[in-house]
């Protein structure tokens, strides 16, 4: 199984002077993070994409450009790239260059997003969310797998004999699915034979198989070859040497970003109660020690019928850059090895 990070780009919520400074700061400890990733045998870092204040991850590509000059093996991938307010002409070659920068490390997961602010300012309409989606992934395949592409749709204007340079290094650009629990999304990644990003935030994972079996069953249908139907799972997580140590570092962190967003969002407010039901055996999220981490991982695979990629999300707790350090440093040396040993 690959194990790897995922990150938002946190950035110092405030309006002082040192914030532009702090910005700069916060994106060099970041790439200092991914070159220890790289350092410690993790396989893949991913850098989300969102448009709000608190990340510093609108232009993805950027920063895994920066990282690629830094690290020598990793895989670089976007997690997610927003496809449905991208140009999908401008993210393939963004993401072909980042190929031939890296040697052929790039990947990018593309979805729709867990929030919306890219639609007004980009000048996007809500309600065409998952025709904007649907049209700009059947593009970007086409894109991918062809160097002349013929292509018309609603959104965008047609492409008549166009070439689209740069190709990547890879002979086909790894494009995974990021979903959340929509059952046609897990149908449409299956249908088109495209590797699946599960992002459990929530909940229990098990409660994830049926979903998953849908995913196999489409891609079956299909005519895909099994392995060609690979699922990843992304899930909030840490990791310190002692569990008490672990969870006393996450939860303040934690409770504050999770409350600020569930009144965003309308969701049940954040207690101590909820969050110890979530790291319990069941729950989503993989917090603890070594030992405890590495087989609640083996555990959510088992239960989703294997899983081929696990990826923590770490920087959305308040976690300073030592621990974050720190957690990379247990993650790739103690917890992989557990996994996969």
């Amino acid at each position: 199984m690959e194990i790897g990070i995922d990150s938002f780009a946190a950035a110092s919520i405030g309006d002082g002077a040192d914030k532009n400074t702090n910005s700069a700061i916060a994106l060099s400890e970041l790439l200092e993070r991914i070159e220890r990733a790289d350092q410690v045998g993790l396989n893949v870092f991913g850098i989300g994409e969102h448009h709000r204040k608190e990340f510093l991850d609108s232009a993805p590509a950027m920063i895994l450009a920066a990282a690629a000059a830094k690290t020598n093996n990793i895989i670089l991938t976007s997690a997610v790239t927003v496809l449905s307010a991208a140009d999908p002409v401008r993210v393939f070659q963004n993401y072909a260059t980042l190929d031939l920068i890296s040697n052929g490390r790039a990947e990018m997961v593309v979805g729709r997003g867990s929030f919306t602010e890219a639609f007004p300012l980009f000048g996007l309409n809500l309600r065409d969310y998952d025709d904007l989606f649907s049209e700009k992934l059947e593009l970007l395949l086409q894109i991918r797998d062809n160097e002349i592409v013929n292509w018309s749709g609603k959104f965008r204007p047609a492409l008549h004999h166009q070439a689209i340079y740069p190709r990547p290094l890879q002979d086909k650009l790894p494009v995974w699915l990021g979903v959340g629990g929509t059952p046609a999304s897990f149908v449409r990644a299956g249908t088109l034979g495209l590797p699946l990003m599960v992002a459990v935030i929530g909940g229990e994972t098990h409660r994830f198989r049926p979903l998953i079996d849908l995913y196999r069953e489409a891609g079956r249908r299909a005519g895909h070859a099994p392995e060609k139907l690979k699922v990843g799972l992304h899930s909030l997580g840490y990791v310190a040497k002692a569990t008490e140590k672990a969870v006393e570092d996450y939860y303040p962190g934690y409770a504050e970003t999770f409350t600020r967003i569930s009144k965003e969002r309308g969701w049940p407010p954040v207690t101590r109660g909820r969050f110890e039901a979530q790291r319990s055996p069941n729950g989503a999220y993989v917090i603890g020690n070594p030992e405890e981490v590495a087989a609640k991982i083996i555990r959510h695979s088992e239960s989703l019928g294997g899983i081929s990629r696990f990826t923590f999300q770490m920087d959305n707790a308040g976690l300073s850059h030592s621990q974050l350090l720190e957690a990379i440093e247990l993650i790739g040396t103690e917890v992989a090895p557990l996994v996969n040993g």
